[in-house]
């Protein structure tokens, strides 16, 4: 059973004549009749009742007209929503991000203009560590991830930096550090401090680039403890346990217990946030997404 068939009998039922009908699709009237035929014996169904002059639907066929109406409507949807899925306006997009880069404003407000901008889009989110991040995206179970690191060890993708973000230093509000008046310090100041350092299962980012700043800066930080989550390493530092540095965007989660001061130039390690993306890709709702970042790297660095 093909759809011409459904429709010719649609267009037969509703006229109630085979002459109406063959002229209503543009057809001769026998090849009608034959395919009206041909549907009934394919169904093994009687669907009319007929004199010489009469054709009408009995109740088979006022049944079938129901559901023929029903699987027509549902191709034309589906044509419909094809070609939509082809001009991107349809379809979905999966992202992921790491808890340090939904953190950030410019990550929020990427995916709310995104979902503005495409309806129709289906935006599926979800959240991990970076090298998990990187491997769903790898295997095309992730269109997209935000993420605090390159991708150098993943050949198969390619990563946009939207913004280097500065950090801050996160002392517990009694530290003397915190309460000498001054606004900013310097990453040596903390040479001799216990260091709580944000470090993913599985993941690289925020820790590497808080030593290595460490390092250029003539020291070791001495480690107290590696929390996988930002929130947490803010709470170990509340409680006085020790220091942190954290990304800047962390400073919007205000904490009696914690103080935050900005670092001085000279040493001032910075964060990128990367949006990372298989090279091969080229469904149409990612690189409308690319596109959407690229304006906003563009807007933040002019």
């Amino acid at each position: 059973m093909e759809l011409r068939h459904l429709r010719y009998f649609v267009a037969v039922a509703e006229e109630e004549h085979v002459t109406r009908a063959a002229l209503r699709l543009g057809i001769q009237q026998p090849p009608l009749s034959h395919q009206i035929q041909a549907l009934e014996d394919e169904l093994g169904v009687k669907l009319f009742s007929r004199t010489a002059r009469t054709i009408r639907l009995n109740a088979a066929g006022k049944f079938f007209l129901s559901e023929a109406r029903k699987i027509l409507a549902q191709s034309e949807q589906a044509i419909e929503r094809v070609r939509r899925f082809d001009l991107g306006e349809e379809g979905r997009l999966r992202i992921g991000f790491t808890s340090s880069s939904s953190m950030h404003g410019v990550t929020r407000s990427l995916i709310r203009a995104f979902r503005a901008a495409n309806p129709l889009i289906a935006v599926e989110i979800d959240e991990g560590a970076t090298h998990d991040l990187l491997c769903e995206v790898e295997q095309e179970h992730l269109d997209v991830a935000f993420i605090r690191s390159g991708v150098m060890r993943y050949p198969a993708l390619a990563a946009t930096t939207i913004l280097e973000e500065q950090m801050v230093a996160a002392l517990p509000a009694e530290h003397p550090l915190a309460v000498d008046g001054s606004e900013k310090l310097s990453l040596r100041a903390l040479r001799d401090e216990p260091f709580i350092l944000y470090r993913q299962v599985n993941g690289s980012g925020i820790a590497n680039i808080v030593l290595d700043a460490c390092e250029r800066e003539g020291f070791a930080p001495k480690v107290v403890g590696e929390p996988s989550r930002l929130m947490s390493a803010l709470y170990l530092v509340a409680t006085g346990l020790g220091i942190s540095v954290m990304p800047k965007s962390m400073v919007q989660f205000l904490n009696a217990d914690v103080v935050y001061k900005t670092l001085e130039a000279t040493g001032d390690p910075r964060l990128p946030l990367n949006i990372a993306y298989r090279k091969s890709a080229d469904a149409l709702p990612l690189l409308r997404f690319l596109t959407l970042a690229e304006d906003a790297r563009l807007t933040l660095t002019s």
